[in-house]
């Protein structure tokens, strides 16, 4: 009997979120936009949640229920992920000016030439290589470079992602304010690393991200608050990403496809994101009376973007259906909090995923889902070279 091919990244959200992850997919059966006791008003509409995302007046990310209500009391009130108004326009501003397209593109180059390299040369000898840790170190190594850590080892790097990851894991669907002791542990982890930071911001090298805060007029609190929000947001994003991405190309039989096209590449790595979908669900505040997608919703209600819902309803993994315009890049949000490492994490993905493709073809030798996780991945995606002895 012929058994039915294994939608990994069906198990990979099951593995994750048991319980809360059918919840979420019987939400998105029940309409656009559906108010659920206990959790909000739940978006499952692109369009509506575009709508929401692009209203940062009505709805808003320093409210009750808001981002804000989660992370204040762990980074402080001077990130962008907790701010509306003036002060999140100009803080926005000089940290946009930061991370463009050319900085973080050379950041990333020199930083990952050794990574890149020794990972290439495992490939080319035939070895088998776990990308779950391997895009966790590289990641690790980056965000790294951007808070100032200096002589990382892999080891290290290691130790940096899984201890933001422990921190992530603490939120859930229904988490609306982190308890007193979560707190306390997640600024156990924080706090060092806002320590490595500081120092960075005040030596003032402008060849450090950290220095070069200081230059565009930051305060020492935004740049330590900065790092820490960087951190949470900026490594489980691109080490999550990697090895399903690849896995997605595998299974679809698309690698040899996308390998040496740099334009197919950059297609399948939205679509990756569109089915991935790096955020999942994203929070915010009602501070006005309005409708979310024709749903009347009341100040102080919370409303939870659906992210996964809407990509889904998108269909499966296809590099030759192009998105609707109301999906475009909607993982990493949309209007006046539009994810600023956007070109950070882009510049990291394009630069492993080429490294990997160019050893193609590529063969995934084992893989298995990870417990415990926010954001659903692998615990190990093992791969070789197909024509390794």
């Amino acid at each position: 009997m012929n058994r039915r091919p294994v939608n990994w990244e069906e198990r990979l959200y099951l593995t994750a979120h048991p319980v809360a992850y059918p919840l979420l997919r019987a939400v998105a059966r029940r309409g656009p936009v559906v108010r659920v006791p206990g959790v909000g008003v739940v978006v499952n509409d692109a369009s509506a949640a575009r709508e929401v995302l692009m209203d940062g007046e009505t709805f808003r990310k320093d409210g009750p229920g808001s981002p804000g209500d989660l992370w204040t009391p762990v980074l402080g009130p001077s990130v962008l992920l907790n701010m509306e108004g003036d002060a999140h326009r100009a803080l926005r501003r000089r940290l946009t000016d930061l991370f463009v397209p050319s900085y973080t593109e050379a950041l990333c180059a020199r930083v990952l030439a050794g990574p890149l390299e020794r990972l290439a040369g495992r490939l080319d000898r035939g070895a088998t290589l776990d990308l779950v840790d391997a895009a966790r170190v590289m990641a690790g190594t980056v965000i790294g470079e951007v808070i100032g850590l200096e002589g990382g080892t892999e080891a290290a790097y290691r130790d940096l992602f899984e201890q933001g990851e422990r921190v992530v894991s603490m939120v859930s669907l229904r988490t609306r304010r982190l308890s007193p002791s979560q707190v306390r542990r997640a600024r156990a982890v924080l706090d060092p690393l806002g320590d490595i930071a500081a120092k960075s911001y005040l030596a003032g090298d402008e060849a450090t991200v950290m220095g070069r805060m200081r230059a565009l007029g930051l305060s020492e609190d935004e740049a330590r608050g900065a790092a820490g929000a960087f951190f949470l947001t900026g490594t489980e994003t691109v080490a999550t990403l990697l090895p399903r991405l690849i896995a997605l190309l595998a299974d679809h039989g698309q690698l040899l496809r996308v390998a040496g096209d740099a334009a197919l590449l950059d297609r399948a790595i939205g679509e990756a994101m569109r089915v991935t979908t790096p955020t999942p669900v994203m929070l915010r505040s009602v501070h006005r009376p309005a409708t979310a997608g024709g749903v009347r919703v009341r100040p102080g209600e919370r409303v939870l973007i659906a992210t996964h819902n809407c990509c889904r309803a998108h269909g499966p993994f296809d590099l030759d259906r192009p998105p609707p315009p109301e999906l475009r890049r909607l993982w990493f949000g949309a209007g006046p909090h539009f994810c600023i490492g956007y070109p950070l994490a882009m510049a990291q993905i394009r630069l492993v995923a080429r490294t990997l493709l160019a050893a193609a073809p590529l063969v995934v030798t084992g893989r298995a889902a990870a417990r415990n996780v926010l954001i659903p991945t692998y615990r190990y995606l093992t791969v070789r070279r197909g024509d390794a002895p």
